[in-house]
């Protein structure tokens, strides 16, 4: 066995999970303050600004989408190895990873230089913000790689346990970014004005200077995995469970996406009001999702490398705990959404008729969050295992293939609350399937 990993096979689980989960929600946290404090700096430039970066969201989403989706794949797989003592094999798949990553990000040069244009000439007429969003998306689609390789760094790190190490490193990417802003933005110290040019260098810039950090690490320490050139060889199997892993994780990324960009239409044509009140759902239940998804994260590693240890019994234990304390993150998601709909919606200054449309909405939608408990922790289960595709069925069904043929039917008769329901039914569905899967596997 590895000796640096070694404390994931011989810590008390409870304990190991909330030390593994923790430093991510600070990380996501941080993420989330340096989002915040880019729409304002960009909001200054006008509201044509503030779109034509908006605009670049879809692009940036489907960068960010493999990029964690291959670095769950590789750190999943690297985990495993390292739990089976097979330390060359870990190398071999953490060299091939980033190898792999590589080559998407040749890829998204590509598509930055003949996609950006076309892609976003489909959403403005307006020659100003057309050009702005153009000058934003070349800048973060081209030089993507920091990002890229940023995020599988990141989750090589995290395979092998180094939670607080991604924190920090995060955090540096983050705090340059949101330093360099308004100086590249508006031209401080002399600097010329590039205006939104400036906050995608700033972004860029914030991510190479993580990625570069983390090779820094690589080379002047032994972490417990170690990245060559020689390790790089294709190898088809690797690459196939990398992939098996990485696809779905990518394409559960962007099924958020997708899945608004369809209630939007159906709200849309039931009142302007509908689509405010599902915008600030999304952004409510971050608040609850954020901590669940740190859970699942810490859980990851820790089921990788007791699987491949052959520690099933450490791996059912794991899972146990990582139920009980998303179940009680989600509770209280629930509690708040039945209890202080009210409440929540006046701290977005609701008027009388987002208050009284809000409400409902909160409350129908609320039943959700302890629903999806399961649905939630056996996707990051079957993700740590290397079973991308249940993992991928179980999403698709609590986001997507049951939300909208049920809420689109049910609207026909119930309005905008057909919508709402939509979503506990699909957790219920998600649910189900969610126990049946990990009762088959003998996980639960």
């Amino acid at each position: 066995m590895n000796e640096k990993q070694e404390f994931m096979r011989r810590k008390p689980v409870f304990g190991l999970l909330i030390s593994m989960s923790i430093p991510v929600v600070l990380s996501m946290l941080i993420q989330s303050l340096y989002n915040i404090v880019d729409s304002i700096w960009v909001t200054k430039l006008g509201t044509d600004a503030l779109t034509a970066v908006s605009l670049a969201f879809p692009l940036q989403n489907a960068i960010m989408s493999v990029g964690v989706g291959m670095g769950v794949g590789i750190g999943s797989v690297v985990s495993m190895h390292l739990g089976a003592g097979e330390r060359k094999q870990a190398d071999r798949a953490a060299s091939l990873g980033v190898l792999l990553v590589l080559i998407h990000c040749v890829i998204f040069v590509l598509a930055g230089v003949v996609l950006t244009r076309p892609f976003l000439s489909m959403f403005t007429d307006d020659a100003r913000t057309l050009s702005w969003a153009c000058d934003y998306t070349y800048i973060v689609m081209c030089l993507s790689f920091g990002e890229l390789l940023q995020m599988c760094f990141e989750k090589i790190f995290q395979g092998i346990g180094r939670m607080k190490t991604t924190m920090v490193l995060m955090a540096s990417g983050c705090i340059i970014n949101i330093v360099l802003d308004p100086i590249l933005i508006f031209g401080w110290f002399g600097l010329p004005a590039l205006g939104v040019r400036g906050a995608a260098i700033a972004t860029v810039i914030g991510q190479i200077v993580a990625m570069l950090l983390y090779v820094v690490i690589f080379l002047t320490r032994d972490v417990g995995v170690q990245i060559t050139l020689r390790g790089v060889k294709l190898d088809k199997i690797l690459a196939k469970r990398i992939y098996n892993i990485g696809i779905p994780s990518s394409l559960m990324l962007a099924m958020p996406s997708v899945l608004t960009g369809i209630l939007n239409g159906m709200l849309a044509a039931l009142g302007s009001v509908y689509v405010a009140v599902f915008g600030l759902y999304y952004k409510l239940q971050t608040f609850v999702n954020m901590p669940a998804c740190g859970v699942i994260q810490g859980m990851r590693p820790i089921i990788s490398y007791n699987y491949g240890a052959g520690e099933h019994a450490r791996v059912r234990q794991t899972i146990s705990y990582s139920l009980r304390i998303v179940a009680v993150i989600m509770i209280v998601g629930t509690v708040g959404a039945l209890c202080f709909p009210a409440a929540i919606l006046r701290v977005f200054d609701a008027d009388a008729e987002l208050m009284a449309s809000g409400i409902t909405a909160l409350r129908m939608i609320g039943l959700s969050f302890v629903v999806s408990t399961v649905g939630v922790v056996a996707s990051g289960v079957f993700e740590a295992l290397g079973q991308g595709r249940d993992s991928l069925v179980i999403s698709l069904l609590r986001q997507l293939v049951v939300i909208v043929p049920v809420g689109w039917l049910l609207s026909r008769f119930l309005g905008a609350a057909g919508i709402w329901l939509a979503f506990p039914i699909a957790e219920a569905v998600g649910l189900v399937v969610a126990v049946i899967k990990l009762r088959k596997a003998k996980l639960i």
